[in-house]
């Protein structure tokens, strides 16, 4: 296989267009064979409005690779190479014996894929998780976003698929991965029903309304491997004795006898972090991030990455949604940045607790809402929520949420960036600076009259007072910064939404190079357990808790 990189074309060019630039590179006759499969693809938008496609191709020219480093060898480029084809090897099983059924307990991106990868090797593992199937938990969810009624254990945060699925399904990951296990995720997601473009794109994504079928689609290939789905489940507690898991205790009072527990609760499972904190399992502070998500026009976003912003143009164009990537750090030294940016998204009620607010960022496959929404927010650690105690960062967040909820009568709290940002400017004048009761003065016509495009109850109210005064002076020296770099960010028709706190897990449970808490059996997983920060790099982290119980374990019989 040939690879060649920096492929270079016109945005809106044909498929002949892009096998005729690989031919001419190449130096193919038009009748020889040739099969291309894209394997990168990215935008150049730095001489916009002048835009190109961007590829990395691999190209099968059907005459062994011995005739292929010959060719190669003849066009001198830099930029072609020979590659082989390598596909992702589970690890040979250990020789311990595996005397109960392995429990994974939460069903995300971690738990699903460490399940399904001990499934299909056949350790049988039972999947606990404490909400519903998709299809019951989008119902319940859109029940709540109608009427505001919660239901605790199925919402954006808990049910199957866990928050993912209800977000913009991005498989972004810095993880610099020489495993396989990035490809092996994509191959999986794609097996059971994602768009192939997910191989290729730079910044590639699902979309809620694809990830609603493709998660019930792992969860039919775990069953069927032998594995058992359980929902409904929730784990309270763990049964330990002699340093060893024994069995996990469920909410119904249930006991299931296990030596091998995953433990892949999510990053907002805060009773079950709780409960077992208690049990003495050891825990960690983590530093994470809070700020507020902040909604533009997708137009303005669009002319500022693209230059065009036109629909027919992009079209044309073969052009999605833009999307951006913004850091700063503010004159404190504290870091602000853009997270889980949603082209063409919405903005959503994402709580899982009463009398606690929280919002996350949502889109479908087609991005075509009209406006992008982003979280902007700050870099927290134990100088902003105090005291040295594992769960503080988590009693933090609570706090906020508790806030944020009574500021919008327990609805969504918005307010204009503009208006926020003034307000705020003016307290720090006239040293104000208390918590204040829901705006009581007139809508702003602006929200009154636009499409916000938020899924949930919302209410406008006084946002500058909501997170801890230096954390609001940053941010708005954020958004500042950022208006420099898309013109209009800091403009009139930005809005902020309250509150984002759930970027990631504020614990971390300790694990060793078998990746092993200190209580045997028990392996911390995934994004709740402080090891992952997103879709892919949580399924990857299933994968490998999955790896090394493979290598600990023989098959049962």
């Amino acid at each position: 296989m040939i690879r060649i990189s920096q492929l270079k074309l016109p945005c809106g060019h044909s498929r002949g267009d892009l096998e005729g630039r690989v031919r001419k590179t190449l130096r193919l006759g038009g009748g020889e064979p040739l099969r291309i499969e894209i394997r990168k693809h990215s935008i150049d938008a730095r001489k916009k409005p002048q835009l190109f496609d961007i590829y990395t191709v691999d190209a099968d020219l059907g005459i062994g690779l011995s005739a292929e480093k010959k060719r190669i060898a003849k066009l001198r480029s830099k930029d072609i190479s020979a590659v082989q084809p390598s596909e992702y090897r589970f690890p040979e099983a250990g020789s311990e014996k595996m005397e109960k059924r392995p429990v994974v307990v939460g069903a995300g991106p971690a738990g699903l894929f460490c399940a399904l990868m001990l499934a299909e090797h056949g350790y049988r593992p039972i999947l606990l998780e404490r909400g519903r199937s998709v299809e019951e938990r989008s119902r319940d969810i859109e029940k709540y976003w109608e009427t505001g009624v919660l239901v605790p254990s199925s919402n954006i945060q808990f049910g199957e698929g866990g928050a993912g699925t209800f977000s913009d399904g991005k498989l972004n990951t810095q993880i610099n991965d020489k495993t396989g296990r990035s490809a092996e995720v994509l191959r999986i997601f794609v097996s059971a029903g994602a768009p192939e473009d997910i191989f290729y794109e730079g910044k590639p994504h699902i979309g809620t309304d694809k990830l609603r079928t493709v998660i019930p689609a792992i969860r039919e290939r775990i069953i069927a491997a032998g594995g058992e789905v359980r929902f409904e489940a929730q784990v309270t507690d763990l049964k330990i004795r002699e340093g060893a898991v024994r069995a996990v205790i469920l909410q119904d009072g249930g006991l299931l006898e296990t030596d091998t527990v995953v433990l892949a609760p999510g990053h907002s499972a805060r009773d079950t972090i709780r409960a077992l904190y208690e049990r003495g399992i050891p825990m960690q502070q983590k530093d994470f991030a809070v700020g507020l998500r902040v909604s533009h026009p997708q137009r303005l976003i669009d002319r500022s990455q693209y230059g065009v912003c036109e629909k027919e143009e992009m079209e044309r164009l073969g052009l999605s949604a833009a999307s951006y990537k913004l850091t700063a750090r503010s004159s404190s030294g504290r870091g602000v940045y853009s997270f889980c940016m949603c082209p063409g998204g919405y903005i959503v009620d994402a709580s899982s607790e009463a009398g606690r607010i929280a919002v996350n960022g949502m889109s479908e496959h087609a991005r075509d809402s009209g406006r992008a929404n982003s979280a902007i927010v700050c870099t927290v650690g134990s100088e902003e929520f105090g005291g040295t105690h594992p769960l503080q960062g988590m009693l933090f967040q609570q706090e906020l949420e508790e806030k944020a909820f009574r500021l919008g009568n327990g609805s969504v709290p918005v307010q204009r960036y503009q208006t926020l940002r003034d307000r705020f400017l003016q307290t720090e004048k006239s040293g104000e600076g208390t918590d204040r009761a829901p705006s009581d003065g007139a809508a702003d016509e602006y929200l009154k009259t636009q499409d916000l495009c938020i899924r949930g109850r919302w209410r406008e109210a006084d946002l500058s007072d909501l997170l801890p005064r230096a954390l609001t002076r940053d941010f708005i020296e954020g958004m500042e910064y950022f208006d420099r770099k898309i013109e209009g960010f800091a403009g009139p028709e930005a809005f902020c939404a309250g509150l984002e706190t759930r970027t990631s897990s504020p614990v971390r449970i300790p694990r060793g190079e078998d990746l092993q808490a200190e209580i045997r059996g028990l392996y911390p997983c995934g994004e709740g357990a402080g090891y992952a920060g997103g879709i892919m790099s949580a399924a990857m982290d299933g994968i490998r808790v999955a790896e090394a119980i493979r290598k600990r374990f023989c098959v049962p019989e």
